[in-house]
């Protein structure tokens, strides 16, 4: 599922705030964790210090993803233009199968312009598949062993689905009750009181003169003052009206069986060795995920502009592979490839979801990017679970045995200090999660020139990304496998064996060491010393 953070939106719909965010050091992501005394990777602290008289290559990360605004005022500069395509003549100039690809592809999009925007979870798309031919049937009724397998996973996924539908739609009968009473006392209060701005004082003069007007009244009250500071209506309303929205999107699309938009993309959805289809809209309908990822990984440094990513020596290649709903494994089989073949050297994949639809796919996209030297950045997911327990897909596990040695999960970092640290939302997992990175509350940028803070291992995953980035532009020798190990062994291990709030409970403390493969914390000013010590070894 596309998530800068899904759980946080039923938090968000509840006006709780998971980080106090007026405390929040500006740039706090590229800030250092002994000069700034804040959680960061050190960044600034690496190109004054150690980067500054060095020469660098550029190197392509591709963003596998729901989009890029490529025409941002922070990004522009810094997008991968294909160099054998000639914009806009409709011609397949370099070959590669793919028509106008200026900047990127778009893998859920069709020939006619269309494109995908809301999709299925992955569970709705198997309830769909799999229920004409198990529903009310047991293991009595099959023979071979993979219709009883087959059997299992519908009992398994009819059971999640069932859950997970009532659950979304009782969170958005209740967004849209609170949202219908703060919209009805908005407007009761403008005209009983002739303003514009509605604040705390506003609401608290309100003459309530019916029940509804006072429940009403009590509800605004109650969401204006949470957190200890005191905010607008208009502010609280958004947040909910985002709410809303996601919901929405859950309820007649994501969970709805009826609802399959494949249609749009023409290709024939059986046939995963299937490559050539999609078309060249690389920003979509709704990039504002992709952007906000691709502005965090390399945004044009020093423009004097929004704000500053990590990488100063990258071109952004936009693979649209996401909708709002759960991605395909066809199209990120494919969009790897595409990255791959035109020159992507890192990906980021700040995607995931509970079910796979065809692993060996996704599998084989992986072992390709593998062979070639391309280096796979992978946020570990936004559901406070341990993924050593339950599968978050894409993994680094292949089917069957074996892993990918170039494919790295990254859990997401709080800027809070002591036992703070970690992301209350982040996904953990001590045989599976590589290392932490910050992930709460990240500026960067939106689409149509804007910036927003925002929080998700997404956010964590392109951070990383950034830093890898770095290091193969400076030290282009390197192979995917010596950047995860310089990463992983360069982390700052500050916060190894000190006890931390256990993501998704109030108080259970942990130790740091236990959520992760290596208790680190990415840092690009250790990794860059490493990776010189590295590189000199060898020579």
């Amino acid at each position: 599922m596309k998530k800068i953070l899904v759980s946080l939106f039923v938090a968000a719909a509840f006006a709780v705030t998971a980080q106090d965010t007026h405390k929040r050091p500006d740039n706090w992501f590229n800030l250092d964790p002994v000069n700034d005394k804040v959680n960061g990777v050190g960044t600034e602290k690496a190109y004054a210090e150690l980067l500054k008289d060095k020469k660098a290559t550029t190197i392509i990360v591709g963003v596998l993803d729901s989009g890029v605004d490529f025409d941002h005022e922070d990004l522009k500069e810094v997008m991968w233009t294909n160099p054998g395509e000639i914009p806009g003549n409709g011609v397949d100039d370099d070959k590669n199968g793919y028509i106008d690809d200026i900047h990127g592809w778009n893998f859920i999009g069709g020939r006619d312009g269309k494109n995908v925007s809301d999709d299925n979870l992955e569970m709705t798309r198997l309830m769909r598949k799999l229920k004409p031919k198990y529903e009310g049937k047991t293991e009595k009724d099959f023979q071979n062993k993979q219709d009883k397998e087959e059997l299992k996973l519908y009992s398994a996924v009819k059971e999640d689905f069932t859950k997970t539908k009532e659950q979304f739609e009782t969170n958005y009968n209740a967004v849209k009750f609170l949202l219908t009473n703060l919209n009805d006392i908005k407007t009761k209060i403008k005209e009983q009181q002739k303003v514009e701005k509605i604040g705390v004082k506003e609401v608290e003069a309100f003459n309530a003169a019916e029940k509804a007007d006072v429940r009403a009244k009590n509800i605004a009250l109650n969401f204006m003052k949470r957190g200890g500071e005191e905010t607008d209506l208009d502010d609280v309303i958004k947040g909910l009206d985002e709410a809303y929205k996601q919901f929405k999107s859950y309820v007649e699309c994501g969970l709805n069986p009826e609802f399959d938009p494949r249609s749009i993309v023409g290709d024939d959805y059986t046939n995963s060795a299937e490559r050539y289809y999609g078309n060249n809209d690389c920003n979509g309908p709704d990039s504002f995920h992709g952007t906000h990822v691709a502005g965090i990984i390399a945004a044009s440094r020093k423009n004097g502009v929004g704000m500053d990513g990590i990488a100063a020596n990258v071109r952004i290649m936009a693979v649209r592979c996401v909708p709002a709903g759960d991605e395909r494994d066809k199209d990120v089989a494919n969009a790897i490839r595409y990255a791959v073949d035109n020159g992507a050297k890192i990906l980021n994949m700040s995607f995931g979801k509970k079910y796979s639809w065809d692993k060996k796919a996704v599998d084989d996209a992986v072992k390709y990017a593998e062979s070639k030297g391309v280096l796979i950045i992978h946020a570990a997911g936004n559901d406070n679970l341990d993924i050593d327990r339950v599968t978050h897909y894409p993994c680094k596990k292949f089917e069957g045995k074996g892993e990918a040695t170039n494919f790295m999960d990254i859990g997401a970092l709080s800027w809070e200090p002591d036992s703070k640290i970690v992301a209350s939302f982040s996904n953990y997992g001590k045989k599976t999660v590589d290392l932490f990175a910050p992930g709460v509350d990240i500026y960067s940028t939106t689409p149509k020139n804007g910036y927003k803070d925002a929080s998700g291992t997404s956010m964590a995953s392109p951070v990383t990304c950034g830093v890898a980035a770095v290091l193969k532009s400076y030290y282009p020798q390197l192979t995917p496998q010596q950047i995860k190990k310089i990463l992983i062994k360069s982390s700052v291990k500050t916060y190894k064996s000190k006890k931390v709030i256990k993501p998704g409970t109030k108080d259970e403390l942990v130790k740091f060491e236990k959520l992760s493969k290596n208790g680190g914390v990415v840092n690009l000013y250790e990794a860059i010393k490493l990776a010189e010590k590295a590189t000199k070894t060898k020579t």
